[in-house]
């Protein structure tokens, strides 16, 4: 009974939360992408701070490669979800998903942007805070078929881990503990998202009251 007393003292609670922690992370990340309600930034970030004070190796490359991997799964599912929605008659509950989370104003400048810049247009929508989804609208009325979209959105979703994950090592770099770590990278995340609508709010205050 040696051999089960050395395994079992080589099963360290580090590796336990490896082998529960990145299922979970894919698993969310990839209902983030289907139910866009999941901040999966928050989750990619937290993921990266608690990798960050791990000692196993390849721990931020196994956090970078399940969250890029279920954001792009995710992403082409929902997009497959809303072809079809557009070629039926009476529409599908994703595609109203899509269209209820894609505002007129933000719809037409992703259509706009994506006819003058293509595939581009698909990478850094995924980098603006709620820039995904109307990118992703105007491709289905455009007629992009699945392929080009994936082609396109496979650099965007890892450039989107990618930023993510660093946000995640820099505060964990700053703290000992890793759940301090984790507050900040959320700090850092919301404050991400949030800096783009709060400015432009106050540009468009600022014209009101120029016109005015």
């Amino acid at each position: 009974m040696t051999w089960l007393a050395d395994a079992s003292r080589a099963v360290t609670p580090e590796y336990t939360q490896q082998a529960a922690g990145y299922p979970s992370l894919f698993l969310l990340v990839l209902i983030g992408a289907l139910v866009p309600v999941v901040p999966t930034g928050a989750l990619v970030s937290s993921a990266a701070v608690v990798a960050f004070h791990q000692t196993a190796p390849f721990s931020l490359a196994l956090v970078f490669v399940a969250a890029s991997l279920a954001a792009f799964l995710g992403d082409a599912a929902l997009y497959w979800l809303g072809r079809r929605g557009m070629r039926s008659k009476n529409g599908s509950r994703w595609l109203e998903a899509i269209r209820a989370r894609a505002p007129e104003e933000r719809l037409a400048q992703a259509r706009g942007k994506l006819a003058e810049h293509g595939v581009a247009v698909l990478v850094l929508s995924r980098l603006v805070p709620a820039g995904r989804i109307p990118v992703m609208l105007a491709c289905l009325m455009a007629e992009w078929p699945l392929r080009r979209f994936s082609r396109g959105n496979l650099p965007a979703c890892l450039a989107w881990a990618a930023t993510y994950q660093v946000i995640g090592i820099l505060g964990g770099s700053l703290f000992q503990e890793p759940w301090e770590g984790v507050v900040v990278a959320v700090a850092l995340t919301v404050l991400f998202s949030v800096a783009p609508g709060v400015w432009r709010r106050v540009r468009a205050g600022r014209a009101s009251v120029q016109d005015s």
